[in-house]
């Protein structure tokens, strides 16, 4: 802000910012005062409605560099060379915290980039863990009043929770990742980041890929124990946030390698499970981690309303050559995010400084609104015109997927090995003695705090199905605290 009297909105002079204006010394106040009413009204409109999921973040600037040649697989422009950098603006979160929760708390952690390419924005919207709760984003919204305040009680309650996911057995990995050691990242530094869903690519041939991305932190990976993380959320409930500032504010700029798993689209027909199962990995013996580039965080925001809560990303912002997959879950959130922002921001959200493109610009037809800033002048609102405006460029910006047979409401296609429960019992096998401690005695504190006995003795048995030694362990501690 520039030096020189403080002024109104509107831009006229303050003569006294300390007393408001009144009918003689100790009268009551005139409605004439302008500035006062100005100054609470603005007051009563400073918040816009938090995200309902993933309220609480912090967020930084930074840069995306190109480290190995991927032309074969994708024409994005900005993975078009080695050494090429675009410029990106990152978003960490909890999930299920409200705007004013701790940090460290047990609860994935988003990872939302936003790349500002040459091409338009990129949105890769993913979290902290390469899987996810369920399958189906049908489900979400039940899934998420599971993990909110309950409506009779105003709290969490354990009821709520493990009912849901013992009922949902496909939740049974994921679980089995947030109550492990990993499910309270030290902070946002010192954590893995994916973009969890399986995605397109496509080539300039038109070739097309499908591919999992990964961010692997080189800070290395850090966490805290329950314990720690009581008694940090506690002394500091900003803590992470705290953290990723003062560590650009030194110098020491958080990165992270970039890989991508790349599966040719003709294998996944007969993939041993179903790869666009938000609920599973490709295991990397099957398809290895190709390094592709070099994230790094350099610069912090200068003011969080206007560049992290204002801050929109959408997993439907694609660019020419990466595209969605017939993942149910990624194709739920291809709308609800953009809708989310519509309602949450406004219509005009992707005018903000944070959100519109850096690398080039918007050529739409849409107008007005709130908050409309009248960027296009009296240029004409419609395409096709005969005035020099924008025009379709007749090429896709991701390839065909070939699909078949009548609409209804179907279940994801079973693959030879697709099951709730193995890739949780391969995770829990691939623990050392001392995790699987911890694991048990993180999952048995939660599920005792529940009331009833079937819901326990269901959400234990979704975990001895994943592993017998797994639930035996899990029920002998639920057993020991519950009496």
């Amino acid at each position: 802000m520039t030096q020189g009297p403080l002024t109104t909105e509107a831009g006229a002079p303050v003569a006294d910012n300390q007393n408001s204006e009144t009918a003689g010394v100790g009268g009551p106040v005139l409605v004439q005062d302008q500035l006062l009413l100005e100054k609470l009204a603005h007051f009563n409109r400073e918040r816009i409605p938090e995200r309902v999921v993933h309220a609480r973040g912090a967020g930084a600037y930074g840069t995306f560099t190109v480290t190995a040649d991927v032309t074969p697989y994708t024409r994005a422009a900005f993975l078009s060379g080695i050494g090429k950098q675009t410029e990106v603006f990152l978003r960490f979160s909890t999930v299920a915290g409200n705007l004013g929760a701790a940090d460290a708390v047990r609860d994935p952690r988003g990872f939302a980039l936003k790349f500002y390419t040459e091409e338009g924005n990129y949105d890769l919207v993913g979290n902290n863990t390469p899987v996810f709760f369920i399958k189906d984003a049908v489900k979400f919204p039940d899934f998420i009043h599971t993990q909110k305040r309950d409506p009779y009680t105003g709290s969490t309650e354990a009821d709520n929770v493990w009912d849901f996911w013992s009922l949902s057995p496909e939740s049974t990995h994921q679980v089995t990742w947030l109550f492990g050691d990993r499910g309270i990242p030290a902070s946002y530094r010192h954590m893995d980041g994916f973009g969890s869903h399986t995605f397109q690519w496509s080539n300039a041939a038109g070739e097309a890929f499908w591919v999992k991305y990964h961010f692997k932190t080189d800070q290395g990976i850090e966490n805290l124990t329950a314990e720690a993380a009581a008694r940090l959320a506690g002394e500091d409930p900003d803590s992470h946030q705290r953290d990723l500032r003062e560590a650009i504010e030194r110098g020491e700029y958080p990165t992270w390698t970039v890989g991508a798993q790349i599966m040719p689209v003709a294998e996944a027909a007969t993939y041993r499970f179903n790869p666009f199962d938000l609920t599973k990995v490709w295991p990397h013996a099957d398809y290895p981690v190709v390094e592709i580039g070099k994230l790094e965080l350099n610069r912090n925001p200068e003011n969080i309303f206007a560049e992290v809560e204002q801050s929109i990303f959408s997993p439907a912002h694609f660019v020419p050559g990466i595209g969605p997959s017939p993942d149910k879950m990624l194709q739920g959130r291809l709308f609800a995010y953009g809708d989310a922002h519509r309602y949450r921001v406004g219509i005009n959200a992707d005018h903000l400084p944070v959100n519109r493109p850096h690398a080039t610009v918007a050529r739409t037809n849409s107008r007005d609104g709130y908050l409309y800033d009248g960027r296009h002048a009296g240029a004409k609102n419609y395409e096709p015109n005969s005035f020099g405006g924008p025009f379709q460029t007749d090429r896709p910006l991701w390839s065909a997927t070939a699909v078949s047979g009548a609409t209804g409401n179907h279940p994801a296609p079973v693959h030879a090995e697709d099951d709730d429960f193995v890739q949780a019992g391969n995770l829990y096998r691939l623990m050392s003695e001392d995790e699987k401690q911890r694991l048990i005695a993180n999952l048995a504190g939660f599920i005792a705090k529940v009331s009833r006995d079937d819901i326990v003795e269901r959400a234990i048995d979704n975990f001895r199905r994943a592993d017998g030694d797994y639930g035996k362990r899990l029920e002998a501690a639920v057993q020991a605290l519950r009496g």
